[in-house]
């Protein structure tokens, strides 16, 4: 919920923090001066609160901006669990980890963090595997300079090679420019192709450039390729945050644990000058990080030279490694490699230099 109109949530939890309640804040509206505050609450918990209403409704009065305030309650309903099909026979049994790099919308640069995170575990030592996953829109031919078909070998396609990494894209089959106009099944068909019929061969970490939202190729990625957990990436403005944490709540209900907040665009830095500009805001994902308690990665900083060599097909990792994007993303990249053998103490593959 964040900033209302001239408020903060804080404020209005401070304001209610005398009586004691328990219930989340599920809607906060205010105009010309009225608040209006929903509750949700169950039948038992909207009866408990409803002999202090009043005197809550008086206390939010109080508040800067505030004339008149009304509190009423909505029913509290439990978060549907998504049914997640039991796992199928091991597809990946030479891949010690799977992570998903998800963003739970478009346009935060979650695919640029995914190949820059995977070329910084392979500059650490680790062999590592990139799938692009996005159907609909696959960026990583681009991204990493490749343009050739994989080659077919017993049945199974060969991984395409670029810095160090293992790749597979649907944009290595098909042409640059074409349309995916797929249903879902055709496109559950190819997500289980490239898993499960590429030779990806014996790697410490599969690293998935997830596909936006949080559909059925998510559930199917989550159910298919068990994750050893997801990093979330979001740019500090609220309106990413909040896709941000649909994507997190879509992962708890089908059981990947969260690897960690990364706040991508953190600044502008001027490539003239050098000055610093928060063009989206400052720190937002570091404090959903804190708010949500998952842990917070890093900051990725927005940089001219980022860009020009992932439109050039060079990650900015391997393209300029001394640079203030490419030192974050190593660093990152070895605190997620950390979470991953604490999980996974009985792989030793996944070790850190």
């Amino acid at each position: 919920m964040g900033y209302i109109q001239g408020m903060t949530e804080d404020e209005i939890r401070a304001a209610l923090a005398p009586f004691k309640i328990q219930v989340k804040l599920d809607g906060v509206h205010l105009h010309d001066g009225v608040l209006r505050l929903s509750l949700a609450a169950s039948r038992a918990e909207a009866e408990v609160i409803e002999p202090k209403r009043r005197e809550m409704e008086a206390a939010l009065v109080a508040l800067p901006g505030v004339r008149q305030a009304a509190i009423v309650f909505t029913a509290h309903k439990a978060p549907p669990a998504v049914a997640v099909p039991p796992p199928v026979a091991d597809i990946l049994p030479d891949v010690a980890a799977v992570i998903a790099v998800a963003s739970g919308k478009g346009g935060v640069g979650k695919s640029t963090v995914a190949v820059n995170l995977a070329v910084a575990m392979a500059q650490n030592g680790l062999r590592v595997g990139l799938l692009d996953a996005d159907i609909y829109g696959p960026s990583l031919p681009r991204m990493l300079g490749l343009n050739a078909k994989p080659v077919v070998r017993a049945g199974k396609m060969l991984p395409l090679e670029a810095w160090g990494l293992r790749c597979m894209s649907i944009g290595f089959l098909v042409e640059e420019e074409t349309a995916m106009v797929w249903r879902g099944p055709m496109v559950m068909g190819a997500l289980n192709q490239m898993l499960g019929q590429v030779e990806w061969g014996a790697l410490d970490v599969l690293v998935i450039d997830m596909p936006p939202g949080t559909g059925d190729a998510q559930i199917t990625l989550a159910q298919k390729a068990r994750l050893a957990g997801a990093v979330m990436v979001s740019t500090p403005q609220d309106i990413a945050l909040i896709d941000a944490r649909r994507g997190m709540k879509m992962f708890e209900q089908v059981a990947v644990p969260i690897l960690g907040l990364v706040e991508n665009m953190s600044y502008f830095s001027c490539p003239h000058c050098g000055e610093r500009a928060e063009i989206f805001g400052h720190g937002g994902a570091r404090a959903e990080a804190a708010r949500t308690g998952v842990p917070f990665l890093g900051e990725i900083p927005l940089t001219l030279e980022s860009r020009q060599t992932g439109d050039d097909g060079t990650p900015i990792c391997a393209a300029a490694p001394e640079s203030a994007p490419a030192v974050a993303f190593r660093a990152i990249a070895r605190e997620i490699a950390a979470r991953i053998s604490q999980k996974a103490a009985s792989q030793p593959r996944i070790i850190i230099e």
